[in-house]
Order: structure tokens, then sequence, then C-alpha cells
């Protein structure tokens, strides 16, 4: 069954059966169909209905940020702000299509009249998390549709009604019923829908362990494949210069969504000289912050989107604090109701202690201390993952040059990371392979067809 139960109280909302095997893999066939017709839709008019979707999600987002907050906790305001990321992705892609899906001309040294033009590919598949459920959706699927691919979406089963009400969106807005699919499938059904020859690629937003299994998949059918597996993102403080700024940044960077981001900042790596003054300001902020209900639109940290998740965040902070690690911030109460957790920060933090190496996914900052720059970018490197950063430093060459030695697919200056619709959107190492947004959301399942005439 796919649920919607409400992590603030624990009650079931809502329950929806599951498809069978059949109807999964039936799914790709009317996807294939409907291919045929979308491909050959005008760029104009598939534009135009990423324009009516962007104007329905504007106008529907208390609706649909009441269901976010009901599903996964994330607290209303910061769901209506998730709704409004979704129109301004559709709103992008639809007022730059011609722009995005222009003919690139080749200047050949024989002389030949040459370009580049970009086509779809077929059906694709998405299976996209929890914690963002209209925002990674639309970062998979806009750009796609708008290309002339068709969809096939496998959402997390703890938020069906975010995938149904995504999918009647699109429906009213004029992609034809078989051109975007919603999927409430069993995860052990995947392997054969990537097996499906209809399928021709699959984006994956998830953990390590989903990513390899769904790789291996691909690979085996020699499907093209996009991963993003979270991170354990550095926030890189190299000098005191506005700390109250910083400060502000880190905790935003860290505790929204109660933590649970890939490009959250979960490691807080702070220079030797500016140490002492910044855990003070950072602890004394993160003491004051309190959880509330969800629906409040004041509330800024929320419970997480299950009880079993505290559960396991509690137990690496647990590991860190068996190896001599300390709480500066939240002497854990079990008293948290559901799945609320008071936030904390963790010092004193080894690289051989899970804290370390594993992405935290909840409300719990991990401060380190560096002896200087080089000892800061050192730390910031030493993982297995690469998807954001953030360096703050008021000296913005030093800042530059620091940014260039991380390991990350992104890099921000004196802020933290977000995403933007006309910005790109990816990883290295262990976080996955690809981008999506901006220009590179259209080409990584495109074909980059060669159209040349001899001179």
């Amino acid at each position: 069954m796919y649920r919607s139960t409400n992590p603030a109280t624990g009650i079931v909302e809502a329950e929806f059966p599951t498809l069978s095997r059949e109807e999964i893999v039936g799914a790709a066939e009317k996807s294939a169909l409907a291919y045929r017709s979308w491909q050959r839709v005008s760029l104009q008019d598939r534009a135009q209905t990423l324009l009516r979707a962007a104007a329905a999600f504007e106008e529907r987002a208390d609706e649909f940020a009441e269901i976010i907050t009901r599903e996964m906790g994330k607290p209303i305001s910061q769901s209506k702000g998730e709704l409004f990321l979704v129109a301004s992705i559709c709103r992008y892609y639809g007022e730059n299509a011609h722009e995005l899906l222009a003919d690139e001309k080749l200047n050949p040294a024989s002389g030949d009249t040459a370009l580049v033009r970009t086509s779809p590919i077929g059906p694709v598949l998405g299976i996209m998390p929890w914690n963002f459920p209209f925002y990674q959706v639309a970062r998979f699927a806009i750009p796609n549709l708008l290309l002339g691919n068709t969809i096939l979406l496998k959402h997390a089963s703890n938020c069906p009604q975010s995938a149904l009400a995504f999918e009647q969106v699109l429906h009213a807005a004029g992609v034809p019923t078989d051109a975007y699919i919603n999927l409430l499938a069993s995860s052990r059904d995947i392997a054969a829908l990537i097996a499906s020859p209809h399928v021709q690629g699959v984006s994956l937003t998830g953990s390590e362990k989903a990513g390899a299994a769904v790789a291996e998949e691909a690979g085996k059918h020699l499907k093209k494949v996009v991963l993003e597996l979270g991170g354990s993102d550095p926030l890189l403080v190299l000098d005191g210069e506005n700390l109250a700024r910083t400060v502000k940044s880190a905790l935003r960077g860290r505790f929204a969504n109660a933590g649970q981001a890939c490009i959250a900042s979960k490691r807080i790596i702070v220079l030797d000289e500016t140490y002492e003054e910044f855990s003070e300001s950072f602890a004394q902020a993160v003491s004051s912050m309190t959880y509330g209900d969800p629906l409040d639109p004041t509330t800024f940290l929320g419970p997480l989107y299950s009880a079993d998740a505290k559960t396991e965040i509690l137990e690496v902070v647990q590991d860190a604090l068996n190896q001599g690690a300390e709480l500066l911030v939240g002497q854990h109460s079990v008293q948290d109701p559901h799945a609320f957790m008071a936030p904390m920060v963790l010092v004193g933090v080894t690289p051989g202690m899970r804290a370390f190496r594993e992405e935290i996914f909840g409300p719990v900052a991990v401060l380190l201390r560096a002896e200087d720059t080089e000892h800061a970018i050192e730390l910031a490197n030493d993982s297995d993952y690469g998807l954001g950063a953030a360096v703050f430093s008021s000296d913005t060459e030093q800042a530059n040059a620091v940014a260039d030695r991380l390991e990350a697919g992104m890099v921000v200056i004196n802020g933290v990371a977000g995403s933007q619709a006309d910005l790109p959107f990816g990883g290295t190492k262990r976080s996955g392979f690809g981008r999506e947004l901006g220009a590179y959301g259209i080409d990584e399942f495109s074909n980059k067809k060669l159209i040349r005439i001899p001179a």
C-alpha cells in the first residue's frame, strides 16, 4: 500500500493500493505509444502547457502545501516555498523553450553545413523521494516533457497524494494522460520496468543503495541513468567577518526541512581563530530553536518524515558519543512525540565516526574545528560524497580559490546551497552523476543528433 501518514500525529490519513506488475509493464507500453504523438506536438504548444501548469501550481499553492505538510511534515511556509519553486521551473522551461532547444550550428573544417539538433528519446522513468515531493518531480519531469519525452513516475510510498496531485495538474494543463503516468508501484517491480524495451532512461534521487541497484539494472539493459544520491555537504567558515549573517545562513542551511535535504550543510568547518566565537553564537541560536506544529505558519522546525528516521539518526549520534564526541546542544528527550526531534550540535567528531562519514538526514549539525584553510579544505574533501558546499569569507578572492579546490558539484560563496530553475544541479563522487535543471536538464535524456550536408 501507498500510505499518507501524518508524521506530526502518526495517523494514517489515506491509503492507495499498489499496481500489479502487469499494470506497470503495460504502463510502459502506453507511454511508448503516447511518445509517438507527444514528440510531434509543436514546441510552442508544449511550452504553453508548462506555462499553464506553472499558473496552476501558484494558484493552488495553499492546497498543495497542506498535502506536503500532512504527508511528510515539512512546515507549511516551506511547503509553499516548494510550490513556488515548482512553478518557477515550469515557467523557466515554458518561457525559454525555443532558446533551450535551438539547433547548434557547427563549422566543420570540411566546409560542410552541419548542426546538432536536440531530440527526445522516448519514455523515461523517474524514481523520486519524499523530502521534496513536488520539486523533485518537477526537476526531472518538466524539462523532459518540454523536450518531447514521455514520463513514467514512481514516487515514494509515503507521499501518494502529492504524486497524484502533480499528475492531475499536468493532465489539466494539457499533457496527455499517457504522456505522464504516475505509478503507485512497489519497489520490487522497478527492475521489470527498467528492463522494458519501451523505457529509454532512468533518473533516481535517493540513497546510495537505491542508486546502485538502479544503476545495475540500467546497465544490464544499456539504459542511460542519472543519479542524485545525497551528500554530506561542508560549510566552511574562513573568518569572523559578518558572523551574524554566517550563523543565520548556517542555521537555514542545516535545519530547513528538519535537515532532510541532500544539499543541507551537514558538516560546518570553522577555522581555529573563529571557532570559539562562531560555536558560541551558533549553539545559542540552535538552543533557541524549538519544533512545532508544521501547519502553523510560524513554525520553522517540524517533525521528521517518520519516527523510524529519528531512531536511525539517534543511533549515529550515539555512536559518536560512545567514541568521545559531545553534544554542544540537544540533550535529546525520549519524550519527543511521534517523529519530532530536538535539534542537535555535535562537536569532537573525528573522521572515524559514522557522524563524519555518513549523511545525517535530520536536524543534527556536526561542528568541526580546522587549524587553517588547508586543513579546512582537507576536512571538506575527506568524504565519499560531493554534492554541494558553501564557503563564507570576507575575502572574495580567497573564497573563489577555496571553492575551486572543493570536490563538489556545486559551491556557493557567502550563501548556502539551494536550487534555481536556470542553474544546473548535481554532484560528483558517491553523490551521483548527471545534471538537472537549466539547459543541462534538457540534455541528459536527449539525442544530440548531427545533421550534415556535404559541401
